[in-house]
């Protein structure tokens, strides 16, 4: 099972991937902020990240399953301990609801509705008592270059849950039972065969998913190179820098260009964009881990603990410790269902 730990004796092996960096030229003061998060030292008592381990046998990178088998493999108490998975979680019902938290928005399923979970987000499942779905597993690389960019796979800031309208449920719903079908098919092809197979299918569950019939009075623009640019600048550096000034020296533009661009991809200006991301990671790190505020601070790149605390009251409206103490009853004393709804719904 490559998603969660079954038990104490099970070993996980993590790999650690590097990710090539293009480094264009910048200041000789970005360039220190960048070297002090490289060395700053993570506590070894952060969120479980769990890596994918395909199951022995079956093709490497993904994996499909009824919930029925999740259930069987996985205890409830595992399934309900918040988890960071460097894969894609994607899941659909076909009978029942589900409730699923996904970093701190809670989340209703219902058949027809399709959770996205991915890789770096924290998300913990609800009660699968009462849900019958599949659930589909897999790692970024089994997708060609152009269909994940097509897809939007690495887009932190896509809807986590979307129900697709009349037009395209048929046709999304098909291409799942497909995929399914195949996977369950190993040993009917040669395996390269079967693995290619599975790669195009899975290509067109999430085409359809990413580019979903939208009102006519609704548009949705595709995101331009400079709002993607910077999407991608920030989710590198946002521990180093939390200056829009920085991230446009870096990419080459100015800062109104990146003030236009994340307005218009984003609905933010570009600080507040910035702001959202360092947040969103202080409040992981404060609910699921056991480092403490001043290490925590130092680990997002404030100079001192006071500087961090000050900064999640301006945004958050609660101090760090406080947020912690409130939260930690939320995640691990009551269901996913309590939390907050999640505003990323769409729903066509």
């Amino acid at each position: 099972m490559p998603s969660f730990p079954l038990s104490a004796k099970e070993t996980f092996r993590i790999h650690s991937g590097t990710t090539n960096v293009r480094r264009p030229r910048r200041e000789s003061r970005i360039n220190f902020r960048l070297m002090m998060a490289k060395n700053r030292h993570r506590s070894p008592r952060e969120i479980p990240e769990i890596p994918f381990a395909a199951p022995a046998g079956t093709p490497a990178g993904i994996e499909v399953m009824p919930l029925a088998e999740l259930r069987r493999r996985v205890s409830e108490d595992t399934l309900a301990r918040p988890q960071r998975p460097d894969f894609h979680h994607l899941l659909t019902l076909t009978a029942g609801e589900l409730r699923h938290v996904v970093d701190f928005n809670g989340h209703a399923l219902r058949p027809g509705s399709w959770l996205w979970v991915r890789p770096g987000q924290v998300h913990q499942w609800g009660d699968l008592a009462r849900a019958e779905g599949t659930l589909i597993l897999f790692q970024q690389d089994v997708l060609d270059p152009g269909t994940a960019t097509a897809a939007r796979v690495d887009d932190p800031h896509a809807p986590v849950v979307t129900t697709p309208a009349a037009a395209d449920a048929e046709a999304v719903t098909m291409a799942a039972e497909h995929l399914s079908r195949e996977f369950q098919a190993l040993g009917h092809l040669p395996l390269d065969i079967h693995m290619a197979a599975l790669r195009h299918l899975l290509a067109v569950l999430l085409l359809r998913l990413a580019h979903l019939t939208v009102p006519a009075d609704s548009p949705a623009p595709e995101p331009d190179e400079t709002y993607l640019r910077f999407r991608d600048a920030v989710e590198r550096h946002f521990t180093a820098t939390r200056r829009v000034e920085d991230y446009a020296h870096m990419l080459g533009y100015s800062g109104r260009t990146l003030a236009r661009a994340t307005l218009a991809g984003a609905g933010l200006s570009a600080k507040e964009f910035i702001d959202r991301r360092v947040v969103l990671e202080a409040k992981r790190l404060l609910a699921h881990g056991d480092e403490t505020a001043a290490q925590i601070s130092d680990h997002l790149g404030f100079i001192t603990a006071s500087q961090f605390s000050k900064y999640f009251i301006q945004r958050t409206g609660r101090s760090p410790i406080d947020f912690r103490k409130g939260i930690r009853g939320l995640v691990t004393d009551v269901t996913p269902g309590q939390a907050e709804q999640g505003r990323n719904d769409q729903k066509g």
